[in-house]
């Protein structure tokens, strides 16, 4: 009655969606208004996002409306609210919105055309929306307004108004986390650091849950920046620490505590913050209270701690501490409790117990909890593998393993598609946690005693009967996550038996007795074309241990195996002739499924050509073959009639293509546009390419490098755990030469002062020296023109003892002539005595002449003294001369003697 309901709801809204578009009267918008809260009223948001035909074409009317700038503002906002409802629903609701119906980029357009007026109600719903959805979700750059929203969030994060503030940066930081392209658009803004600087500022904001976000976008952008390496430094990531976990246990909200935990899980990522976590001084009292959050009934709560959780246990410092504290050995203790309160129902605040409740919520309980509770089992228990000691966690381990076991038996009741996905994934969650047991020798027989090998044939027989499964040749399963899922499974129960097949009864029977199973076919195509590396490894594993059994179907195997490598690559050829330009909402009407007939066609080619093989491959058995075929052939007759179903539901839909078409022609002019911008991105990205694969191959040749690097690492890692000992001793010594530095450097300071101040005498000196030459080449000059004078005195002496040795000889010939005048000549002897005396005194005064002359510099005015002096002699001895000529002149002959100067 509730779906009969639903399906009125719908079609009165979308006849109400027509009519409001045909005329936009006030009516007809009332009218509208009313269809959607009484669709709002019926719970049916899965239906709407279902992907059926009539759910898709109310919600495209709808994104349509709203991407409309004519639509009435308040039925905008009525429709949003819808909307909002919807993307809170589920993370599928979410996904659905975003990639099938475009909801990210109309609500962007609508920010942007109500831009200029960001207080309207409708730009809050908008924002609010848009944090809804853009959340754990990867929102790519060429979404339409992608740029221009970013613009507005960034714009608007400063705004006075807190009530657009928080929603702007809890867009912001949905958009920023794990996203490359946002991320490298946002540092390449001119006026990124004011934006930091706003954000640093929010750091100090009364609100939590700003503060979350401000850390969460910083984190985002600048975490392997100098900025974040200043923001997130040692001595101050533990206030950071403190304060995350602080709102995780005490927050003020779940909104906040989530961002709080997705910060914390981002920050993991970072090797360097990882340790920082591990060397936390409190981090054990912060792990006892985040573990006791697991004591609540909010399964919203408990989901996040989980996550939490499972983050920590990729650092394997914080795992092994995780470890020992819910898996510590609960000895009789925990046995007992089991005993007194029963599985499910325990009151004793242990983090352990608690897991234990949350990984045995039944299949319809929230799937985050239950499948978060067993990866983290799986991590914890791959952890004592590793390092703790088995026997530590074997008490608790008699307590997991029945509750395990009981999650893998299938319900008594035929379970829906949605219901059999759950417990796909439920199964392949406890089916890893019990490989993880299995590869631990204690452990492994504790699975052994309690696991039966019909439990495992259940499992398998549940999975393969299932009509997802059962897909033959024509429609392989690949297009199925359902079936991806199962296949999964499957290869792993049987990867369990193979470890078990000695320890258990009967396991290596039933084992062998499934892989010559032909239905097991679809899951060993489908591991072996999987895009996994595990899932292939482990169908080769499992196909080397099924290849040398008698019964194993090989060619049936080759068979699918060929048909979904032709199904791909048809759908790869209908994927590149559909037309580029064409919108999402007309995609579903451009790939047709193959009719029956041409399917029973391809099928009666195939059963041919293995007839012709028959003579070359003889081992084969044609009958069983055969049996294969007609199989195949009678679910295709089955689902011929689901096949009509759907071409009605296609004709309906070709009714509807006109509208759509008179959409994509509205909508082609933005397209090209668009299409425009990013050809411009892509000739930018295509250079950019060229660019990092010129740095990929150096940096691969510095991974090369890294990795000798890597060995001499740790060879020198040893020989820093000693020199790690000897820094604890130079810390001392290096405390000293710190002290000793200050004191060099306040002297370096004195010196450098007395330094400036030498400079400046040294200046002065260098003027004083250039004047003192200039002065000493005065007096050189002084002195050459004195030397001069003095030879000029010294060639007169020589011609005056030149005339003296005359006045001798005359004397000596007047001796001759004149021997009469003894008394005369004893007179004249007389006067040459004394001119003797004085000759000596005048070469005495020469000499002190020339001595006087090379200290001309220190004495001038003392040898000016003494030339005058000299002077003043000399015309006392020219005098002197005159006089004595005189006297001779009249006793001589006629001879005469030129004695003038």
């Amino acid at each position: 009655m509730q779906r009969m309901d639903a399906t009125t709801c719908l079609k009165s809204l979308l006849l109400a969606i027509s009519q409001y578009r045909n005329n936009r009267s006030a009516t007809n918008a009332s009218q509208l208004k009313t269809q959607i809260d009484d669709l709002s009223g019926v719970k049916c948001g899965r239906l709407l996002v279902s992907g059926q035909v009539l759910p898709s074409e109310c919600l495209s009317g709808l994104v349509e409306l709203v991407g409309d700038p004519n639509t009435c503002p308040a039925l905008t906002g009525t429709i949003i609210s819808l909307l909002a409802q919807l993307a809170a629903a589920d993370d599928e609701s979410r996904e659905a919105l975003h990639s099938r119906y475009n909801l990210t980029g109309t609500l962007a357009s609508v920010i942007h055309c109500n831009s200029a007026t960001p207080r309207e109600p409708v730009v809050l719903q908008c924002l609010q929306v848009l944090q809804k959805l853009t959340y754990s979700m990867r929102i790519p750059h060429c979404t339409p307004y992608m740029d221009e929203l970013i613009a507005f969030l960034i714009q608007h994060v400063q705004s006075p108004n807190e009530d657009i503030t928080m929603p702007c940066l809890g867009v912001l930081a949905n958009l920023c986390r794990s996203n490359l392209f946002v991320q490298t658009h946002v540092k390449s803004l001119s006026h990124v650091k004011a934006f930091y600087r706003t954000l640093i500022n929010f750091l100090a904001h009364s609100s939590l849950t700003v503060v979350v976000f401000a850390l969460s976008i910083l984190a985002s952008l600048t975490l392997n920046e100098g900025v974040g390496e200043k923001l997130f430094h040692a001595k101050n990531i533990h206030q950071t620490f403190q304060l995350i976990f602080n709102i995780i246990v005490n927050g003020d909200g779940t909104l906040t505590c989530k961002y709080a935990v997705d910060l914390l899980v981002d920050l993991l990522k970072n090797p360097k913050i990882a340790d920082y976590l591990t060397r936390y001084e409190h981090f054990s009292l912060c792990l006892s209270q985040v573990l006791g959050l697991l004591q609540g009934k909010d399964p919203d709560s408990a989901a996040m701690v989980l996550e939490l959780l499972v983050a920590l246990c990729s650092v394997p410092g914080l795992r092994r501490q995780l470890c020992q504290t819910v898996l510590r050995a609960q000895g009789p203790r925990l046995q007992a409790l089991a005993k007194k309160e029963g599985r499910g129902q325990w009151v004793e605040p242990d983090p352990g117990l608690a897991l234990l409740q949350w990984a045995s919520l039944p299949l319809d309980g929230p799937e985050a909890c239950y499948l978060q509770a067993l990866s983290l089992f799986a991590e914890l228990f791959e952890e004592v593998t590793v390092s703790v000691p088995s026997g530590s966690a074997q008490a608790f381990l008699d307590l997991l393993l029945p509750v395990l076991l009981g999650l893998l038996h299938g319900p008594s009741i035929p379970l829906s598609e949605l219901q059999l996905k759950k417990h796909c994934v439920r199964a392949a969650r406890v089916m890893d946690l019990l490989l993880v047991l299995s590869s631990d020798d204690a452990m492994k027989m504790q699975v052994s005693q309690q696991l039966s090998s019909q439990l495992c044939v259940l499992q398998v027989e549940l999975l393969l009967s299932s009509s997802h499964m059962d897909m033959g040749f024509s429609c392989p399963a690949t297009s199925s996550d359902l079936s991806q899922v199962g296949a999964e499974v499957i290869l792993k129960v049987l990867q369990l038996m193979s470890r078990l097949k000695q320890l258990v009864r009967d396991m290596e029977t039933s084992f062998y007795r499934i892989l010559q199973d032909q239905r097991m076919v679809t899951p060993l195509s489908l591991a072996l074309a999987s895009d996994h590396r595990e899932h292939v490894q482990t169908a080769l594993r499992i196909l080397l241990e099924a290849a040398p059994l008698p019964d194993f179907p090989a060619v049936i195997l080759g068979e699918c195996i060929a048909a979904n490598n032709a199904y791909r690559h048809r759908e790869m050829e209908l994927s590149m002739q559909s037309p580029p330009n064409l919108g999402r909402s007309l995609a579903p009407l451009t790939a047709h499924p193959p009719t029956s007939s041409q399917s029973i066609h391809n099928l009666i080619e195939k059963l041919q050509s293995s007839m012709e093989l028959q003579e070359q491959v003889k081992d084969v058995r044609v009958s069983e073959i055969m049996d294969v075929y007609e199989q195949k052939i009678c679910a295709l007759a089955s689902k011929e009639g689901r096949l009509q179903d759907l071409l009605e539901a296609k004709a309906l839909a070709l009714s509807q293509a006109d509208r759509l078409i008179a959409q994509y022609r509205c909508q082609r002019a933005q397209a090209e546009a668009e299409a425009r911008k990013l050809a411009s991105l892509l000739k930018e990205a295509e250079r950019r390419k060229e660019e990092l694969q010129g740095e990929l191959s150096t940096q691969m040749l510095e991974a090369e490098r890294a990795k000798a690097d890597i060995q001499q690492l740790l060879q020198h890692n040893t020989r820093l755990q000693t020199e790690s000992q000897e820094h604890q001793s130079l810390k001392g010594s290096y405390n000293e030469l710190l002290h000793r530095y200050n004191e060099c450097e306040r002297m370096l300071k004195e010196l450098q002062a007395a330094h400036i101040s030498l400079n400046k005498q040294t200046d002065t000196l260098r003027k004083q020296n250039e004047s003192l030459k200039v002065h000493q080449d005065r007096l050189l000059t002084q002195l050459a023109e004195q030397e001069e004078q003095i030879k000029g005195l010294d060639s007169g002496l020589q011609e005056r003892r030149a005339e003296i040795l005359d006045l001798q000889q005359e004397l000596k010939r007047q001796d001759e002539h004149s021997r009469e005048r003894e008394t005369e000549r004893k007179d004249m002897e007389d006067t040459m005595d004394m001119l003797r005396k004085e000759l000596s005194k005048t070469e005495l005064a020469k000499k002190d002449a020339s001595i006087k002359a090379s200290s001309l510099e220190l004495q001038k005015s003392q040898l000016e003294a003494k030339l005058q002096k000299k002077e003043e002699e000399l015309s006392k001895h020219t005098q002197m001369i005159a006089m004595i000529h005189s006297l001779s002149s009249g006793k001589l002959k006629n001879e005469t003697v030129n004695l003038s100067l």
